[in-house]
């Protein structure tokens, strides 16, 4: 799994704007490389196309795509004030909060462009659908909270 997460990231530096537009869930995932994946997409989104918010809608969960609705509806919410500043973010680190066998809670510390230090509260949840049983989907990201400016 971490050779696989790994050469998605080396693919992602050859292919700027493309690589993980292509990236599918699938049950080799575990819950950290969804959010990893997801994180660097956001981070390397490509104006031009928005395909880092295209990869991160692509692990949303199904249940709350009914909500978010279809994709250019999911766009115009991450390109909203409370998650624009997910986008070409200058870094990440994602930590472990709690986890159960079907549910993962990360904390996601983020630099923003603006040298920014913001939280966000990362939820999964595997699927249990039949297009990707045992799949992490993404469920809730609660709003960000702002530390403050770095040193």
């Amino acid at each position: 799994m971490k050779y696989l997460l790994i050469t998605l990231v080396l693919l992602l530096f050859l292919n700027f704007n493309k690589v993980y537009s292509d990236v599918l869930p699938n049950d080799m995932f575990s819950s950290t490389e969804v959010v990893e994946l997801q994180m660097t997409s956001l981070q390397t989104n490509s104006k031009n196309n928005n395909s880092g918010i295209y990869q991160c809608w692509l692990f949303a969960h199904p249940e709350n795509k009914k909500f978010t609705g279809p994709y250019e509806r999911f766009e115009k919410m991450i390109l909203s004030n409370q998650y624009k500043i997910l986008l070409n973010h200058v870094s990440h680190k994602i930590t472990l909060i709690t986890n159960s066998e079907d549910n993962y809670i990360y904390n996601i510390e983020l630099i923003t462009k603006n040298k920014k230090i913001v939280f966000y509260e990362w939820h999964l949840e595997k699927s249990t659908t039949d297009k990707c049983d045992s799949c992490w989907f993404t469920t809730i990201v609660l709003p960000p909270v702002n530390i403050g400016n770095t040193i």
